[in-house]
């Protein structure tokens, strides 16, 4: 009898609307993105992508801040993030310059979103046991900023598609790659957000705020560039020998059989704790 009590209850209870009402907002944007290239605004197509990278960043705070976790929550929020983040981004950069290539420019644009699509799926099943200080590969909204800074930044300063096609197709193809590559990037989570900083803490956000709206197609497309270039840079620092290992997955099976024995790569986390200590 209690079973069934038990049964009921897990059939009545629903989801928690805030976490998972601004993932919905991340979704609406990144498909609007879509919607917004196929008519030719890709300016307003790329600045849906940021703001899904927006929601995306709340969504899973608010969760945490108002104790509303839920599997279905996670699950939600990765389908949405492989449609903000893998097929948007993909789908506006083809409608602005990777359509005059034919099959090169398509074929860019699906390497990208296949490498979100993989870069979502090892997330999801290594969050438990990856070094929390580090992601490995660029992570998906990172890469859609990329290229959605790149799309932006020719809308905004009219720059003609075709000339810039081959470039347009490198840029995806590179950052669709680095989402499936073993390069270390920081996750800015040993930060602590909530101790006290200086008065002049708050005068340079102000500062950031202020440069990010003078050019902001530039600014963003420009940090998220330097970001990507970023981890091969940590990756080649902390390890004594670049091996391929440090740069490419290896294979799934024996992947999968890594957390019985000690890796070297668990081995340089170590050590990089204890000299953090």
């Amino acid at each position: 009898m209690s079973d069934n009590s038990e049964t009921v209850k897990s059939h009545r209870k629903g989801i928690y609307l805030l976490p998972n009402l601004l993932t919905t907002a991340g979704l609406f944007s990144g498909f609007y993105a879509v919607i917004a290239s196929m008519n030719s605004q890709f300016e307003s197509a790329a600045v849906a992508i940021f703001i899904a990278m927006i929601f995306d960043a709340l969504d899973g705070r608010v969760a945490r801040m108002t104790h509303t976790q839920s599997a279905f929550g996670a699950e939600y929020d990765s389908m949405a993030d492989m449609v903000s983040f893998g097929i948007a981004p993909a789908l506006v950069a083809y409608n602005w310059a990777l359509h005059d290539l034919g099959k090169i420019g398509w074929l860019a644009a699906f390497i990208f979103t296949a490498g979100a699509a993989l870069r979502l799926a090892r997330f999801n099943t290594t969050v438990d046991t990856a070094d929390k200080r580090y992601f490995k590969g660029l992570a998906s909204p990172a890469a859609a900023a990329i290229v959605a800074g790149m799309v932006w930044l020719g809308a905004e300063y009219e720059l003609n598609p075709e000339s810039f096609g081959f470039l347009a197709t490198v840029i995806t193809i590179l950052t669709g790659l680095l989402m499936v590559s073993n390069f270390r990037y920081s996750s800015f989570k040993e930060v602590n957000w909530k101790s006290s900083v200086p008065f002049i803490g708050i005068l340079l956000v102000v500062l950031v705020f202020v440069v990010v709206a003078t050019e902001p197609a530039l600014v963003l497309f420009t940090l998220f560039s330097l970001y990507a270039l970023s981890g091969p840079i940590i990756t080649y620092r902390s390890v004594k020998e670049l091996k391929a290992r440090d740069v490419v997955e290896k294979d799934p099976e024996e992947a999968g059989s890594l957390p019985q024995t000690e890796t070297s790569e668990q081995k340089d986390n170590e050590q990089i704790r204890k000299s953090d200590k």
